[in-house]
């Protein structure tokens, strides 16, 4: 998704808060790297729209909260695979 920047952040922001995703896989949806997203949803959302930012962070704060979790589950999986 190439062209309007700041426009890409928005359309990340709230694609982050509505499906409470991760910056992977915010990525993945859009087509973009994860620094793309990363300094997208930092950087140029707070300037554009603080009340959204501060939505994104509550999200992305969750999200690395359970991480932990997550690669868990991850290799519990591929290991009963096996």
């Amino acid at each position: 998704m190439k062209g309007n920047i700041d426009e890409r952040a928005l359309q990340l922001a709230l694609y982050i808060t509505e499906h409470r995703a991760t910056v992977r896989s915010a990525a993945g949806a859009f087509g973009v790297s994860k620094s793309t997203v990363h300094k997208d949803v930092t950087t140029r959302l707070k300037r554009l729209n603080p009340q959204l930012y501060r939505q994104v962070q509550q999200v992305l704060g969750a999200n690395k909260a359970e991480r932990h979790l997550r690669g868990g589950a991850a290799t519990r999986l591929k290991y009963s695979r096996k």
